[in-house]
């Protein structure tokens, strides 16, 4: 486990970014919101991050108190890392994070790496109120926890269980949303977006 380093000031800001301000360290949480992950999960979700780097990262947010390792029971008999209630309350952070950036989102450059589920912090952003939603795109399907208070943020793949709306766009809508260029209720009205379900959701979405 590296030493941890400090920029020796004495500010808030300064000391948050003692511990999270390393080079992969909040997009690694970001994919602990999810949900417990293997090593191997994480190392296929963030693509060009070394496996030493990725390894240190883990240890040293381990060390702070962001995420715990825990052994599965059998017959996974796997370690996964998930996030712990401190490291949860990055979440707002994150968010805030991602629409600072959506102007410098732009287009997809051909080098860009993707994931679908990366677009469920900028899609529960853009979503009110509380339920579960499945959202499908042309690279994959993920949940949404919208409104949720603890627990995972999102996983990936279909809901576990009926959710309360069912979201089916295609990437350049969601990519317009990502970028703040594009509200969610516009594009459901404009039949960029289509929605199904019964639950409160699915019903406000249709009718907003």
């Amino acid at each position: 486990m590296s030493p941890r380093r400090s920029y020796d000031q004495f500010c808030s800001a300064a000391r948050a970014l003692d511990v999270v301000g390393d080079r992969w360290t909040l997009l690694i949480v970001r994919e602990l919101l999810a949900g417990p992950r293997r090593y191997t999960d994480l190392h296929a979700d963030l693509p060009g991050v070394s496996t030493d780097v990725l390894a240190s990262r883990l240890k040293d947010m381990e060390r702070d108190g962001i995420s715990t390792r825990r052994r599965l029971p059998p017959p996974g008999a796997a370690y996964v890392y998930e996030i712990t209630p401190r490291g949860r309350e990055l979440l707002p952070v994150l968010q805030a994070l991602g629409e600072w950036g959506q102007v410098e989102l732009g287009e997809r450059r051909p080098t860009d790496a993707v994931r679908a589920h990366w677009f469920a912090l900028p899609l529960s952003r853009a979503l009110e109120g509380e339920g579960v939603v499945e959202v499908r795109l042309e690279e994959g399907e993920f949940h949404l926890y919208v409104g949720a208070e603890d627990g995972p943020v999102y996983g990936d793949g279909p809901a576990p269980g009926e959710p309360d709306a069912r979201l089916v766009l295609d990437s350049g809508t969601c990519e317009a949303v990502a970028r703040g260029e594009l509200r969610v209720t516009d594009a459901v009205r404009d039949g960029r977006i289509e929605v199904t379900g019964e639950g409160t959701l699915a019903k406000v979405l249709r009718e907003a």
